[in-house]
């Protein structure tokens, strides 16, 4: 059980600006290895890829329309 999550995500912040944005190979790698524990965990690939795409688009509707209110003229 984690007591100090401040402590706890003042670590991770530092390492992550300690070790710098990853090269392509490296954000690859870690992308590779993310996608296969998802299918050893059985939740990736969906079964089916349109599954939750309503949900998708209303979101990405939201936001344009907070982007055209909030952007400066």
């Amino acid at each position: 059980m984690i007591k100090n999550p401040r402590l706890i995500r003042k670590f991770e912040e530092d390492l992550a600006r300690s070790q710098g944005s990853p090269d392509y190979e490296k954000a690859l790698r870690i992308f590779t290895d993310l996608w296969e524990e998802g299918r050893a965990l059985g939740v990736l690939p969906t079964r089916d890829p349109l599954d939750g795409i309503e949900t998708d688009i209303r979101i990405a509707r939201i936001l344009h329309s907070c982007s055209k209110i909030s952007s400066p003229k």
